[in-house]
């Protein structure tokens, strides 16, 4: 099989008839995968010798960096064919492009539209692109419920089937472009041509809003398994569609962005070399800073509790066990509770009946961890008594629990106020589980000591 590499060997040799014949052979991941390894001078020589579903493919799966070099090489460095590129483009991936890139590509993109594709660029830009319009697409089928199967089938071949993004499903509107149901394109070949669409259409129609975020409109395609989804206003007019294909997209940008907040970084998701030092300096080290100030409250812990420390020094030698523990079982609460969020398999209603049931788990695992502790400290060096070992115990089964319940309680209580979960995992929660665990820990050690 031709590949990329094998190309770039001897791209000086081939003339454009021979270029053109290996670069059919190639595949569009294979060119995705490694265009950035290509010169400036590969990149143009390569992209205007590929076939234009290539170039279209290419186009919607590269940065928007790389979108933005390719658009100036077609425009400035004597390239043909930008117009045709772009009318091929689907209308959402256009928008994607006009919002990211700089001003003079955003120009230069929009010179080269034709007045049929700046008519849905200026509906579509009207929206949040965090939106389910922002991701929809108005190229789509739609049919009266009062024509036959027959008719149905006609509009459809007559409405250049190539130019819509799926033919799966049809939708049926009224007059007024509501939506009232919806027809697959199996069910208008199972059925008779004299059929009405009304008899055979779905009623039951699941939709989402214009005004509805990105990430649940993620989760309804993850839920359903749906290839389209329409979009519709508050009077269910039919606006557009949301295609699977930018979902995928969706999906990643929201993985990506917890990632950063459970990361503790912060800043527009860019991808890692084309990002600049200070860049990146400027999204991590917020976060640091903060949570910088907020570990520093240990330091008042440890001085409140410094005449137990300095009178058993034992508790100083497992003060690491024990935060290290309470992060650790903090973030396997919080984990479980926003992967549940997300997929939504975990509701805002469900918070005390998961509180109960993460404190009984907190407290088996709190005994079981504490009966290590006990046998670990007692037996192992270095040794320390039984009482002391009962203390270390029982405060870090207070911790697990403690650890549990809260590593649960925050993402469901951010998610009910209408945050995002993320925010309290990772290093935020780790931090002050460190702060409470050691005030429990110095606390319940205290108690049963002053006992014996």
């Amino acid at each position: 099989m031709t590949t990329l590499e094998s190309i770039k060997e001897y791209l000086q040799m081939l003339n454009p008839a021979e270029l053109k014949k290996n670069l059919k052979d190639i595949s569009t991941q294979d060119l995705i995968e490694n265009w950035d390894d290509l010169s400036e001078e590969e990149e143009k020589v390569i992209f205007r010798n590929l076939p234009l579903d290539m170039k279209i493919d290419l186009m919607d799966s590269l940065s928007a960096k790389d979108q933005e070099d390719i658009i100036r090489n077609l425009t400035d460095g004597g390239i043909t064919g930008i117009k045709q590129l772009l009318k091929e483009m689907e209308p959402d991936d256009l928008v994607d492009i006009i919002q990211s890139a700089s001003p003079d590509v955003r120009k230069s993109v929009w010179e080269n539209l034709s007045d049929d594709v700046k008519k849905e660029m200026i509906f579509l830009l009207k929206f949040d692109e965090d939106d389910a319009a922002g991701l929809m697409t108005p190229r789509y089928i739609a049919i009266k419920s009062n024509i036959t199967v027959g008719q149905a089938l006609k509009f459809i071949r007559g409405q250049h089937a190539k130019d819509v993004e799926t033919l799966y499903i049809i939708y049926v509107v009224d007059q007024l472009k509501r939506l009232i149901g919806l027809v697959s394109l199996r069910d208008l070949l199972e059925h008779e041509d004299d059929e009405i669409i009304k008899n055979i259409m779905e009623t039951d129609i699941i939709s989402v809003h214009d005004d509805t975020d990105q990430e649940e409109t993620a989760k309804i395609f993850i839920t359903y398994g749906f290839l389209a989804v329409p979009v519709v206003d508050e009077n269910n007019v039919l606006l557009g569609i949301v295609t699977y294909d930018d979902i995928i997209d969706v999906i990643r940008e929201e993985q990506t962005e917890d990632v950063y907040k459970m990361g503790a970084m912060t800043g527009e998701i860019e991808p890692y070399l084309e990002t600049s030092i200070w860049g990146m300096v400027k999204k991590r080290v917020p976060w640091l800073v903060v949570l910088l100030f907020l570990g520093t409250i240990t330091t008042n812990v440890l001085a409140h509790y410094e005449s137990i420390v300095l009178g058993a020094a034992f508790l100083f030698i497992f003060m690491p066990v024990i935060t290290q523990t309470g992060g650790n079982v903090s973030n396997q609460s919080s984990a479980l509770m926003i992967r549940g969020l997300a997929t939504g398999e975990i509701e805002g209603e469900d918070m005390w009946r998961i509180l109960l049931k993460e404190m009984v788990i907190g407290l088996l695992m709190g005994l079981i961890t504490g009966a290590a502790i006990f046998f670990r400290g007692v037996l192992f060096p270095p040794e320390i008594t039984i009482f002391q070992g009962i203390a270390i115990a029982v405060s870090l089964c207070f911790v697990v629990v403690f650890s549990t319940v809260l590593g649960a309680f925050a993402p469901l209580l951010i998610h009910k106020m209408g945050f995002d979960p993320t925010v309290m995992s990772g290093p935020l929660l780790s931090t002050f589980i460190d702060v409470c665990g050691l005030s429990i820990y110095f606390e319940i050690t205290k108690i049963i000591l002053n006992k014996f």
